[in-house]
């Protein structure tokens, strides 16, 4: 119709992100990408292809490939610890319960990049080993802290031990689990899984 002009509608304005936020993302891409690719695989040059930026970027935000193996582990281990907090009320085997069901859920929904960082925690670099070792001493710890609504065990030498060997079983059984289910439905692993620690508990002496 004359006279009538069709306005252009503007282009969407892109989000510009902060350099915190832009680092969390690189980390969330790295680790997405450890379900097809090892840690070893994970080049500065493939993480700044698929994310669409420079080489320059990624090593201002890490530094170089070391420095961005260890933030993919430690925003890893950070993510695990909160997905497994166990919720603020309940029965003690509940909340125990709530908690190793996300650790399976976890496991399962990242389970190539799971194993992948498990084996290069336990590949010989002291800097990953420190980050996976604390992140478990950590959940350790949940045992032990001030918590009425908490499972009821003592705080000694040998129940710590204990609650190591315990969690190295959970995560092979979990991780083997994952690859051959062996007849065993999602319940029925967290109910053995979740029964376990207790009755080893009981075995103790005294």
């Amino acid at each position: 119709m004359a006279g009538v002009t069709t306005a252009t509608p503007s282009p969407t304005p892109r989000t510009r992100l902060s350099p915190a936020q832009r680092r969390t993302q690189l980390l969330e891409l790295g680790f997405r990408l450890l379900a097809t690719h090892s840690l070893d695989e994970l080049s500065i040059d493939l993480l700044a292809e698929e994310a669409g930026i420079s080489r320059g970027l990624m090593y201002h935000y890490f530094g170089g490939k070391q420095g961005f193996y260890e933030a993919v582990v430690q925003h890893a281990a950070d993510d695990l610890y909160a997905r497994t907090a166990p919720p603020d009320h309940g029965e003690p085997m509940e909340r125990l319960l709530a908690s190793l069901a996300g650790y399976v859920d976890y496991v399962v929904a990242n389970h190539a990049g799971y194993r992948s960082l498990v084996k290069a925690a336990t590949g010989g670099n002291d800097n990953l080993r420190a980050i996976y070792d604390t992140t478990f001493a950590a959940l350790a710890d949940r045992f032990f802290t001030a918590d009425p609504g908490g499972l009821v065990i003592p705080d000694t030498p040998a129940v710590r031990l204990l609650i190591h060997a315990w969690q190295a079983m959970v995560e092979d059984l979990v991780l083997t689990w994952c690859d051959s289910p062996a007849g065993l439905s999602r319940e029925d692993l967290l109910q053995v899984i979740t029964t376990s620690l207790p009755a080893l508990i009981d075995t103790l002496p005294g």
